[in-house]
Parts: structure tokens; C-alpha cells; sequence
């Protein structure tokens, strides 16, 4: 089967971002002269997907706004011979077509994905979460859609992660078959460096079977009432095939104020006529005492 579908949990409150998250919805916040949701969803029409399910809430308006078009922004623009601003967005809008569903309660990312079940139907799908980007020549949607291509299983995205960091995600175990694919056999939910099955953490994108909705059904709430996806994950590895995929593009995340800065960086560094403006201002501050 074709992947056609993402689904992108943004429902959340960013309070990390706070107080920049209060009104404005951290998926919202540029990088460059885009907001990051914007980059995710580009991702997934790269790879060929037609239709965004974006799990948001009644206080994230601006994502739907962002989507949905403006004559009245798009005349002015066209008067002053300025359409061009627009032309990444409106390229988008011609691609994909964009459904929103209000995540009700904040119960988990497990939750906002079951959210989705109407929608995505009895059909594989992509899952993005809406605050990581790549960089890179090999995107993870495209990426994880040849596999599933390949294997016609559920595919987790992976990156591998330093022993020190292994607590502060979710890690698979299992069996190396390629040279960057895994076939799954365990998956734990931040474990102590002595007790990981390995380094490899799970990194913000999945291709998932509808089997998943099911599984999602069942998982119990955690801690404060929330169902998590790898918990989810566990129940479907338990009756199906999982595999694991090693990324080649390189993930930033946008989720604290050091993070989302330093993505901005690393974006503006590969386009030449934006580096060539910060990259003197920033040697300047370099030598500042």
C-alpha cells in the first residue's frame, strides 16, 4: 500500500517555550522565514503524501490559519509585486489538503494519535511530530515511506544517542539485519544506561499500521492520565512486525528557547546569502569579553 496520510500531533502547550508559546503555538515559531510546522509538513509532501491530519487544540488556531489561504493578504501582495513571499506556502497548499481535529483533553501523544483514527481509516500512515525538523539529503519521511515500501510494516525512525543520554528517550532493542535497519524486539521507555537494550532512540517519526488504533484502545494511562505511543508501540510489537530505520538527515528540535535558537543557526549556515550577513556578527560576539 501507498503511504498518502501524516499524522501530526501539535496539540500541546510548549511550556517549555513559555512565555513565547503563550499565544503564539510553539509549532508556529520561525526558523528562518518559515514557522517549524511549515518544514514538517514540506517533509512529508517530498515523500509524496497528499493529506495532513494535524492533531492541535481550540488555542492553536494559528496552524490552521497559517494553512488556510488570505485573498486579502494574497491581493495586497500581488498589488505591491510582492507574491513571491508566499510562494513556498501556496506551492504546499496546492500539494497537500490539511484536516484539523481538536485534541479535547491533553492525555498524551498516544492519545492524539488515536485522535486520528477517523481520518486515517484503514491505512498505513505517516506520523510526524510537530516539533522536530530535519536537515539533510535523505529526509525521514521519504526515507521511512521506501521502507515500509520494502517491508510493509510499522518503521520507527532512529537516531543512535550517547550512552548519557539513553534515560531521556525511548530505545529499541532487537536485531540489526542491514547495515541501518532493525527488526524490533523491544522497546523501553527511558531506561538507565545499565539497563538499555541499546543506544538507538526512537526520533519523532513512524510509519504505523492501522493495527496501531487498537493498540491505543488498550494502553493504559500513566502518569498524570497519559497514554504514551510507546506503550502503544510495545502492545502492536507484541502482534506484528516492527522494524527500526536509522536516519541519515540530522534532527533539531525546537522544544526550549537553546534548542529552537540553535536550529535557526544551523538552518541560516546553509543558505549563503543569510550566513554571509549573521556570520560576521557572530565572530564579533565571539570576541566580545
Amino acid at each position: 500500500m501507498t503511504i498518502h496520510k501524516t499524522v501530526i500531533p501539535a496539540a500541546g502547550l510548549g511550556t517549555r517555550m513559555l512565555p513565547a508559546a503563550k499565544a503564539v503555538p510553539k509549532e508556529m515559531l520561525p526558523i528562518l522565514d518559515r514557522p517549524t510546522i511549515q518544514y514538517v509538513i514540506e517533509e512529508a509532501a517530498e515523500a509524496g503524501i497528499d493529506d495532513a491530519i494535524l492533531i492541535t487544540s481550540k488555542t492553536k488556531r494559528a496552524l490552521e490559519d497559517h494553512f488556510r489561504p488570505n485573498p486579502e493578504l494574497e491581493d495586497r501582495l500581488k498589488s505591491a509585486g510582492r507574491s513571491s513571499l508566499l510562494d513556498s506556502l501556496q506551492k504546499l497548499s496546492r500539494q497537500v489538503q490539511f484536516h484539523f481535529i481538536d485534541q479535547a483533553q491533553q492525555r498524551g501523544l498516544g492519545d492524539a494519535v488515536f485522535q486520528s483514527q477517523k481520518q486515517v481509516g484503514n491505512q498505513p500512515f505517516l506520523c510526524q511530530l510537530g516539533d522536530a525538523v530535519f536537515s539533510g539529503a535523505l529526509l525521514p519521511a521519504r526515507q521511512l515511506v521506501e521502507a515500509f515500501e520494502r517491508f510493509g510494516t510499522s518503521v520507527i525512525g532512529l537516531e543512535e544517542v550517547s550512552e548519557e543520554k539513553v534515560s531521556r528517550y525511548g530505545i529499541i532493542g532487537g536485531q540489526r539485519i542491514e547495515e541501518d535497519i532493525w527488526k524490533l524486539d523491544s522497546l523501553v521507555e527511558k531506561p538507565s544506561k545499565d539497563t538499555a537494550p541499546s543506544r538507538l532512540a526512537i526520533a519523532a517519526r513512524y510509519i504505523l499500521t492501522p493495527a496501531i488504533f487498537d493498540c491505543l484502545a488498550e494502553t493504559k494511562s500513566g502518569v498524570g492520565g497519559e497514554i504514551q505511543l510507546t506503550d502503544g508501540l510495545r502492545l502492536l510489537l507484541a502482534r506484528e512486525p516492527i522494524h527500526g530505520v536509522i536516519l541519515k538527515g540530522k534532527r533539531h528540535d525546537i522544544g526550549n528557547p537553546i534548542d529552537w535558537l540553535r536550529t535557526n543557526l544551523i538552518f541560516a549556515s546553509q543558505v549563503p546569502e543569510i550566513w554571509k550577513q549573521l556570520g560576521p556578527l557572530l565572530r564579533q560576539l565571539l570576541k566580545a569579553p
